[in-house]
């Protein structure tokens, strides 16, 4: 994927970078640091009702809309929902999509796949955090251009987004309800506009738990040619 592709013979502005090389040993701590604090991240579904301070929102998705994105489009919108209506019509209409899915349209395979990890298709966790973002895709619309890769820049800002919130203390869980149109109605985005991902986000409740699992090592994900 590449960012910009500058049309022949056109010249293109910029600007110095600006960045400066920091010592072997600093980088390997810092990478390390960081390494290890998203090791520790998990799919939480039980929040405390806490209030995450706006600024910790807002820095979140800033760092999110830092990522790469074909063409420079930026082919995102970030909603962040804290209202409680909202978010219960939000928990209604997913848990309405998700009892189809479960129930009519999921294959066994996939059922037998995700049993060990105990979801159905109550999803109480949307309406429980105190902060829900949901994340769309912008296409070509009558106030946004046609946008290039982008279910790949998406999911590269998605991917900053959940490193900074994690980053910051935060726990989140990555939710796809099947079919996801209803967003739109229930955020007020346009057609234009189609949902990628909700992530709840908020503090883990007191007596949270996830599923004992552990993440393949290092050598079985990473080949060297």
């Amino acid at each position: 994927m590449s960012e910009t592709i500058p049309t022949a013979g056109a010249a293109r502005p910029t600007i110095s970078l600006g960045a400066q090389r920091r010592p072997p040993s600093e980088m390997v701590a810092a990478v390390t640091a960081f390494a290890d604090r998203m090791a520790l991240r998990r799919s939480v579904r039980d929040f405390a009702p806490d209030p995450v301070p706006d600024r910790v929102l807002e820095a979140a998705i800033r760092a999110a809309a830092s990522a790469p994105s074909g063409a420079n489009v930026q082919p995102w919108r970030f909603v962040v929902v804290t209202d409680p209506e909202r978010k219960r019509r939000l928990r209604a209409a997913a848990e309405a999509e998700e009892f189809e899915f479960y129930h009519r349209r999921a294959s066994v395979e996939w059922l037998d796949a995700v049993a060990k990890f105990g979801p159905d298709w109550h999803k109480p966790f949307l309406e429980t955090s105190p902060a829900v973002i949901v994340v769309f895709e912008v296409h070509q619309g009558p106030n946004s251009p046609k946008p290039y890769y982008v279910k790949e820049s998406v999911g590269i800002a998605v991917g900053f987004l959940l490193a900074a919130l994690q980053h910051a203390g935060l726990a989140t869980l990555t939710h796809t309800p099947s079919p996801m149109r209803f967003l739109n109605e229930v955020c007020q985005r346009p057609a234009e506009e189609r949902p990628y991902v909700v992530i709840p986000v908020g503090y883990p409740a007191a007596d949270a738990k996830v599923p004992d699992l552990a993440r393949k090592p290092l050598a079985e994900v990473m080949v060297r040619c």
